[in-house]
């Protein structure tokens, strides 16, 4: 009887330790500066944090001979060139901190944001031109350092633009054990001199009209269309849509501030536009006027190539089907009511012949009836009975 009470209270005594575990646990934190986190599969790592540690650490670019309190890195260098730069790391921990700092290539997420390939896949451009002197960092509370780092452009590098990322990362282990990488970075932009050919296409253009119940009210359109970057420089595309019925009727038009597109990169964007009138037909315009972009620097000198001006279009139905329908109605109603008055004057007009003959037939009728007989005309007679009749009313002589 004892053991089955005493299990109950060992149970019950385990289940407050483990909450009193769990209101013991301090909240973890992200990095700050709203690191690019990367997370990955699940594996031990006794050297990372654990998710429950408190990690502040920030990164910008070091005041070097290629620039002070720059925004991010930016470079022009010929086919096997090089140059060198750093990236400065502090830590804002209340304790130690280890960090992994690399390069790697840049992309453009499908909302238009640089994002860097995650720690561990490989590079084919501007990042593995990288070379970090420190890959693997350690600070104390409050220190800070700078990480150099060497760019070598390949001889072979075909002209154009370039984007990469040097960032300083802590992998973190979850209670689950799933590794998330928490990263802080600055980009990388280089262009390697040579031809530029600049060059931007809009296609996939597709405009859907949305009409609205009242007959009097202008409906919206929603234009959607894809930006391709196929040349070899970075390009800030500023794009104007404009809509229209036919011969231009009713245009209204809208802007859509695009973001830069890196070489090579295609972007979706969506435009909604207000006050368009249905006129059966509605026909969309998209124009992209794109600036080269040269460098990213403050007070550097804008790009010297004249704007690219690509377009592309679409066309789609506009129907007011409020209004058509009203019209329908009244249509109808106008065929109905026509169709209606010729079926009673029919009608009316059957009803008067009807009559008419009724009249004419009686009329003939009653006229047979009263016919005088004409003078000289005697009724045909047996002529035993015409002699007799003679001989009797003949007047006598005396």
């Amino acid at each position: 009887m004892s053991q089955a009470i005493t299990s109950p209270v060992r149970l019950l005594l385990s289940l407050l330790a483990a909450l009193a575990l769990l209101l013991g646990t301090p909240v973890a934190a992200s990095a700050a500066a709203a690191p690019l986190a990367v997370s990955g599969a699940a594996a031990e790592d006794p050297a990372a944090p654990s998710a429950d540690t408190t990690v502040t650490w920030s990164v910008k670019p070091a005041d070097t001979a290629q620039g002070r309190d720059r925004p991010n890195y930016a470079y022009d260098l010929q086919p096997g060139g090089t140059v060198g730069d750093a990236l400065y790391v502090a830590n804002r921990s209340p304790q130690p901190i280890t960090l992994s700092v690399y390069a790697a290539d840049g992309f453009l997420t499908e909302d238009g944001s640089l994002d860097i390939l995650a720690g561990g896949v490989a590079s084919t451009d501007l990042g593995s031109w990288v070379q970090v002197e420190a890959p693997e960092l350690t600070l104390d509370s409050g220190a800070s350092a700078e990480v150099p780092f060497l760019i070598t452009v390949p001889a072979d590098a075909p002209p154009g633009d370039y984007a990469a990322g040097v960032v300083a990362s802590m992998r973190v282990t979850a209670d689950n054990g799933t590794i998330t990488e928490r990263r802080l970075g600055s980009r990388v932009h280089l262009r390697v001199l040579g031809d530029l050919a600049p060059a931007l296409t809009v296609g996939d253009v597709v405009v859907d009209y949305h009409g609205t119940a009242n007959p009097v009210e202008a409906g919206s359109a929603t234009v959607t269309y894809t930006l391709t970057n196929t040349g070899n420089t970075r390009l800030d595309p500023a794009v104007d849509v404009a809509l229209g019925g036919p011969f231009g009727l009713a245009a209204v038009s809208a802007a859509d501030d695009a973001p830069e597109l890196l070489p090579g990169s295609s972007l979706q964007r969506t435009v909604e536009v207000a006050g368009v009138v249905p006129l059966g037909l509605l026909a969309a315009d998209v124009t992209a006027t794109s600036q080269v972009v040269s460098r990213t620097l403050a007070g550097a000198e804008p790009s010297a190539l004249d704007p690219l001006v690509s377009e592309g279009a679409a066309a789609t139905a506009a129907m007011p089907w409020t209004v058509l329908a009203i019209l329908a109605a009244l249509a109808l109603f106008i065929v109905w009511r026509v169709v209606a008055a010729r079926r009673r004057k029919a009608a009316h007009a059957r009803e008067l012949a009807a009559a008419v003959a009724a009249a004419r037939a009686e009329s003939s009728g009653a006229g047979a009836e009263r016919e005088p007989v004409p003078a000289g005309a005697m009724p045909a007679a047996d002529s035993s009975t015409d002699t007799v009749d003679t001989e009797r009313d003949a007047p006598r002589s005396t």
